[in-house]
């Protein structure tokens, strides 16, 4: 996947496309995957990086929903359950089970909450990651060695899915350019055309050099999420906002506070938000809050009051009260939830996804959860190719693998998350003794790494690299900024730019960097 590539691909193209597809994240890149895999001609236009925005920003679990089923939103628990299995079937090189505890204080929790998880578990049926079952005190504290202790009564135990998100995105972007779409990074639409007041293409301008496309497509599918509403109104000045976006903010800690295999679930916080601690990447993150915010922005920072939120809950569950100085990133994400009037409280809103379709012809895919991105994209697709007059083709992205599927990615070591590209990235290594050098003292990164991800994974900024093909900005903030430097003298050569880049760049860093430390 080389964005010179893919840009010649568009230029080459001087006729129609059977679909555009604006926005670059889980959403927008899963339409791009189901449409080409049906054998359309399909374009993906993404204003900045690929999962820059709410897909990078999860709480990193592929996950049914314990919350929905608290909500009686049993089809939702359903589908993302479904959709789970899927992923884990698709994707195995990224997606694996991992344990959760509850932690029980009260006489009545062991019984509720192990008998609510015993209905996911049915729900789940044969897609089922592991069976849910109450724990004594000494099993919750085998367990998770730091949880509270006092007066802790047991806990109960069951199975879900973590994955690395921007990862699986960068890979599902590669699976579309497998199966013929076009994809392109930096290269912001700025204007819907009509013909006969109908959409009928867009005006898209090339962030990198500047120039202006006019591109003309059968139907224009708007899959920007949060920024949902600024796409539908170039369609329509007039239309009401279809988002209500909500803020969720998560903080990384050491490893030291929850050592282990397991994570720690607490069914019901302050906000009515379901709060995790969970093991990933060699860290625990703790998150997640939910504070609905007015206007949608593409870097979100955490507000002070959300991040003792979760310093105070984190203390409430672990022997050891993580402080300030214990953060080592805080990172802040935007949902796009369906606007809901009469809902003021966030944590209540829906996850199912809305599909709406305006009097131009503009698909408007939004809402949903990271998890059911495929099912997403597949009602997509079949509403936008009625749109478009296509012929109808069946949807094959159930048992489509995913680029870099791997049943034992573990083989690879600290390359398990490349998947089967690993030995390709073992062979570039080879090649260059300083593409084995490693980058940093706290992170396995190797300098070959960054230069994969310029050649091969659309990779065009610090950022890029720092916090979506590596973790490092979300892992650890500073030690992040130490890399910097090495990266961009490596980024440099290998995209063909000079010093005024590579200055402009470490600056842009840290100045982004630097939001993501709790001072």
């Amino acid at each position: 996947m080389k964005r010179n590539e893919m840009l010649s691909r568009l230029e080459d193209n001087s006729g129609q496309w059977d679909m555009i597809v604006i926005g670059g994240g889980a959403t927008g890149v899963g339409v791009a995957i189901d449409a080409a895999s049906r054998g359309y001609q399909v374009l993906l236009l993404e204003q900045s990086d690929f999962a820059k925005g709410t897909s990078s920003r999860s709480t990193k679990l592929i996950h049914g929903g314990v919350r929905y089923l608290q909500q009686g939103n049993i089809s939702l628990v359903l589908e993302a359950l479904e959709e789970r299995g899927l992923l884990l079937q698709n994707a195995p090189h990224l997606v694996h089970n991992l344990l959760f505890i509850v932690p029980n204080y009260d006489w009545w929790e062991g019984p509720f909450y192990g008998i609510g998880l015993k209905v996911y578990d049915m729900l789940a049926g044969k897609r089922g990651f592991g069976t849910s079952k109450n724990l004594s005190k000494k099993k919750t504290i085998d367990h998770i060695p730091t949880v509270e202790r006092e007066g802790l009564k047991g806990g109960v135990i069951y199975h879900d899915g973590q994955f690395d998100d921007s990862r699986l995105v960068v890979n599902m972007a590669q699976t579309a350019v497998d199966q013929g779409a076009t994809l392109l990074n930096y290269f912001e639409v700025t204007r819907l055309c009509k013909r006969n007041d109908q959409v009928c293409g867009v005006i898209a301008v090339d962030k990198e050099s500047g120039t202006e496309y006019e591109i003309d497509a059968k139907v224009v599918i708007n899959a920007t999420g949060v920024f949902s509403d600024s796409i539908r109104r170039m369609d329509d000045a007039q239309t009401p906002n279809l988002i209500s976006p909500s803020q969720g903010v998560h903080i990384v800690l050491e490893r030291s506070f929850l050592p282990g295999d397991s994570a720690i679930m607490v069914p019901h916080t302050d906000d009515g938000r379901v709060l995790f601690a969970i093991p990933w990447h060699n860290k625990v993150i703790v998150g997640t809050t939910d504070t609905a915010v007015k206007t949608a922005v593409l870097e979100p920072r955490p507000i002070e009051e959300e991040l003792q939120f979760l310093l105070n809950h984190a203390a409430r569950y672990l022997t050891k009260d993580p402080m300030r100085k214990d953060v080592l990133s805080a990172f802040a994400g935007l949902r796009p939830l369906i606007q809901a009037k009469e809902e003021a409280n966030t944590a209540a809103l829906s996850r199912d996804h809305s599909l709406t379709i305006s009097r131009s012809g503009l698909v408007t895919i939004a809402g949903g959860k990271w998890t059911t991105y495929r099912r997403m994209a597949e009602d997509t697709v079949k509403q936008a190719a009625m749109i478009a007059r296509l012929d109808e083709k069946e949807c094959i992205t159930k048992t489509l693998h995913i680029h870099g599927y791997h049943k034992n990615p573990e083989k690879f070591g600290d390359l398990a998350l490349y998947g089967s590209d690993a030995p390709k990235i073992q062979d570039l290594i080879r090649e260059k003794k300083d593409y084995a050098q490693r980058l940093s003292p706290k992170f396995p990164t190797l300098a070959g790494e960054v230069v994969w991800a310029a050649r091969y994974e659309m990779a065009r900024t610090l950022e890029d690299f720092l916090s979506r093909r590596t973790r490092a900005l979300l892992l650890d903030a500073k030690a992040s900024m130490e890399m910097a430097p090495a990266v961009a003298d490596i980024m440099a050569k290998e995209l063909d730019v000079g010093k005024r880049w590579k200055k402009q760049q470490l600056k842009d860093y840290q100045q982004l960097a630097e939001g993501y430390l709790v001072m």
